[in-house]
């Protein structure tokens, strides 16, 4: 995707999320631009993460906020690989309610395993829908989501208009989007034919395999070994079936 779409999708989120925040009801505690005191002692290395004093909160740099932003969250669901507007709605969803969550749903709304990660399965799914329709029902399941939280009445209000926001301008860059701006690959199963099926499962296993071994690849670093692997032998051995799947969605 253009770097634009991730400097947009920053914007909206720091929109929503403000300054340094410390309210009793909120269970991140300490937060500023959205990044709680938990995520920012992560972060940074420091452990346990009450050792981080709630100063380094407070005076947390938009830089440093927009790189956890981009590590934790944005590459974390792959949204660079979505479509204009679901990349916004999967990346606002994950950094409010987690990227396992916001992953989950989404692949459930297309109708795959809900592993909470985004590969080339989930990938050929969604290419297989119209992104108006799933930017409405993402956010409809997050809305469900959020009214059953018992912290609801203290920040449905917000949390109401945050995602009725979001929805929006998600469908207004859906609608804006020329095709030419679609991730490639996306709306075609050509990754998994032929020599490539193979030399992309090669890869992730032998990526995978590192992993396990404890060797950190940096490109793949927000899978474990173990997801990489399953992931490898679906492409290697399961690719009819794979086709059959998607074709279904």
């Amino acid at each position: 995707m253009p770097a634009s779409r991730w400097t947009h999708c920053l914007a909206q989120i720091l929109k929503h999320e403000g300054g340094y925040a410390d309210h009793p009801s909120d269970p991140g505690g300490a937060t500023n631009m959205g990044i709680t005191h938990k995520t920012l002692a992560r972060w940074r290395g420091i452990a346990p993460w009450w050792a981080l004093d709630k100063s380094e909160v407070k005076a947390l740099a938009k830089t440093e906020a927009a790189a956890i932003y981009k590590a934790l969250y944005w590459e974390r669901v792959k949204a660079g690989a979505l479509p204009p507007g679901l990349d916004l709605v999967v990346f606002d969803f994950a950094v409010n309610s987690g990227p396992d969550r916001a992953v989950k749903t989404l692949q459930a709304l297309v109708g795959v395993t809900q592993d909470g990660f985004i590969g080339p399965i989930t990938l050929a799914a969604i290419g297989k829908r119209v992104p108006r329709t799933l930017i409405e029902a993402l956010c409809s399941q997050r809305m469900n989501f959020l009214q059953r939280l018992a912290t609801f009445a203290t920040f449905g209000r917000s949390w109401t208009s945050r995602v009725a926001d979001i929805r929006a301008t998600a469908l207004a860059d859906a609608a804006d989007a020329p095709q030419s701006d679609q991730p490639k690959g996306i709306n075609d199963m050509n990754i998994l034919d032929g020599y490539k099926t193979y030399a992309i499962g090669i890869l992730m296993l032998l990526v995978g395999a590192a992993q396990l071994a404890g060797i950190a690849i940096p490109l793949f670093g927000e899978y474990s070994g173990t997801q990489l692997i399953m992931e490898a032998l679906a492409v290697i051995f399961l690719r009819k079936g794979i086709k059959s799947e998607v074709g279904r969605a």
